[in-house]
C-alpha cells in the first residue's frame, strides 16, 4: 500500500540528490487562460528529468544482496539515467535496455553515467521485454521504470514539495506514460487533501491509461504514434491501475501539433527547454475549462537532443505562419525577380530562400516557376503578403514548407 509514512520517508531519502525545483510563476500563461499557473521544473532537475527520484528511492530500498547482483532497467531515457546515476552512488553495476529510437543524447548520457547501455527494439514495450529476460538471464534486480509502488513512491516526493510552496493549489497537471508519476503524486495529494484535483495528461497517439480506464480494464494499445518519446507506452502498469482509478480526477489528451506549440511558447516566455514529454501539462493547459485557479503543471524533463530541438522550432514556425512558402508563375522577362522582390520587401516580408525554375512549362514566355520561402510576423501577415501578390497579377499558391525547407 501506498501510505503517507512512505511517502514521508521518499521525500527524505531523495532529498540526498534531487535539486530543488522551485515552483516558476507564469505571467504568459497565467494571462492566456485566465489562472494562475506555475511550473514545476523538474526539466532542471538532477539529469534533466523527474525520474532519478523513483529510481534512487528504490534503489535505497533494496538489500545489499539484491544490489550487488546488478541492476537492470528499460527505459527511453530519462529512468535509464536516474538508475545510472543512484547505481554510480550505490557503487553498483546498471545495464540499461533503451529503444533504438532513442535520442543519441540520452544514450550517450547514460553511459556516461557508468551504465552500460543495450539499444534493442522500436519502443519502450520492446525494450522492456528484452531487459526483463536479461534480468533472469544474470539474475540481476529488475527496476521497473512506472510499474513499481516504490518507484511510484519516490515519484510522488514532487508533490509533496509543490504542496509545501503553494498549500492553495487547486490543480496538478501531471504527464502520463505508464502511470508512475501520476500515482505518486496523485496518491499522495488525495492523502494530504483531497480537493486538489490531479488531472493525467496523455499524448492523443499514446494514450494507454485513458482506454484503460474507458474499459476498466488494463489495456494494451495496438499501435502508438507520438513525438512525446517519453510517454510512448503501449501497456500501463498493472500495479499503478488501481490508484489511478481512485485518485486521478481526470484525463486529457494532447495531439503532436500542439506540444510543437507549447516548446515555442516555453523557448519564448519562459527561456527554458522542455522536452515533448514534459509539454504535454504545458498544452493541457488550454483543453482545462476553469477560471480563477491555482494550477501547477509539472515540466517533467528536459533531455532533447539538438536535431529534434532543431526540428521542433522549424516546425512551430511554420504552424505559427512565421515560415511560409509561396508558389508564384511570372513571364520569362528581364526584371520580374526583381519586381517581386520589390513587393514583397515593400510588404515586410523577408526572403530566406528562392527557387527559379525556367522549366515548369514547356511556354517558358507564358510561365517561370518561383518558389519563395520567408519569414512573417504570423498568419495575418502571411494572408496579407499572399494578397499583395494577388493584386499585382501572381496569383500564388501557398504551398507546404515543411518539403521544401
Amino acid at each position: 500500500m501506498l501510505t503517507l509514512k512512505k511517502f514521508e520517508e521518499a521525500y527524505e531519502t531523495v532529498q540526498k540528490v534531487v535539486l530543488p525545483t522551485k515552483l516558476v510563476k507564469s505571467d504568459y500563461f497565467s494571462e492566456l487562460t485566465g489562472n494562475q499557473i506555475y511550473f514545476k521544473p523538474e526539466n532542471l532537475q538532477l539529469t534533466g528529468a523527474y525520474k532519478i527520484r523513483g529510481a534512487y528511492y528504490k534503489i535505497s530500498t533494496l538489500s545489499e544482496e539484491e544490489r550487488e547482483k546488478g541492476l537492470v532497467t528499460a527505459s527511453a531515457g530519462n529512468h535509464a539515467q536516474g538508475v545510472a546515476y543512484a547505481a554510480r552512488v550505490y557503487g553498483v553495476k546498471a545495464t540499461i535496455v533503451m529503444p533504438t529510437t532513442t535520442p543519441l543524447m540520452k544514450v550517450n548520457r547514460t553511459r556516461d553515467l557508468g551504465a552500460e547501455v543495450i539499444l534493442q527494439g522500436n519502443v519502450y514495450d520492446e525494450a522492456a521485454d528484452y531487459a526483463i529476460q536479461l534480468a533472469k538471464e544474470r539474475g540481476a534486480t529488475f527496476i521497473h521504470p512506472f510499474n513499481d509502488l516504490d518507484v511510484a513512491t519516490g515519484q510522488g516526493s514532487i508533490a509533496m514539495e509543490i504542496i509545501k510552496e503553494l498549500p492553495t493549489v487547486d490543480y496538478i497537471l501531471v504527464p502520463i506514460g505508464g502511470g508512475g508519476l501520476a500515482t505518486g503524486v496523485s496518491t499522495l495529494c488525495k492523502l494530504l487533501n483531497p480537493k486538489i484535483k490531479v488531472v493525467g495528461v496523455e499524448p492523443a497517439g499514446a494514450n494507454c491509461m485513458q482506454e484503460s480506464l474507458r474499459l476498466d480494464k488494463i489495456t494494451t494499445l495496438p499501435v502508438i504514434d507520438t513525438i512525446a518519446d517519453g510517454t510512448a507506452v503501449k501497456t500501463p502498469g498493472d500495479k499503478l491501475f488501481p490508484y489511478i482509478k481512485a485518485n486521478i480526477d481526470d484525463i486529457i489528451t494532447v495531439e503532436d501539433h500542439e506540444l510543437i506549440g507549447a516548446f515555442l511558447d516555453m523557448l519564448e516566455n519562459h527561456k527554458m527547454l522542455v522536452e515533448n514529454s514534459g509539454l504535454l501539462s504545458v498544452a493541457a493547459l488550454k483543453h482545462l475549462d476553469v477560471q480563477g485557479k491555482k494550477i501547477v503543471s509539472i515540466l517533467s524533463g528536459g533531455n532533447m537532443d539538438v536535431i529534434t530541438f532543431a526540428s521542433m522550432v522549424q516546425h512551430g514556425l511554420i504552424e505559427r505562419g512565421r515560415i511560409f512558402t509561396v508558389a508564384v508563375q511570372l513571364p520569362d522577362l528581364p526584371g520580374q525577380l526583381c519586381k517581386v522582390s520589390g513587393i514583397l520587401a515593400e510588404a515586410q516580408g523577408n526572403v530566406i530562400k528562392l527557387d527559379h525554375n525556367q522549366f515548369v512549362s514547356v511556354n517558358r514566355n507564358h510561365a517561370v516557376g518561383l518558389t519563395i520561402t520567408m519569414e512573417t510576423f504570423g498568419h495575418e501577415h502571411k494572408e496579407k503578403i499572399m494578397k499583395v501578390l494577388e493584386e499585382n497579377g501572381y496569383y500564388p499558391k501557398e504551398i507546404d514548407t515543411r518539403h521544401v525547407y
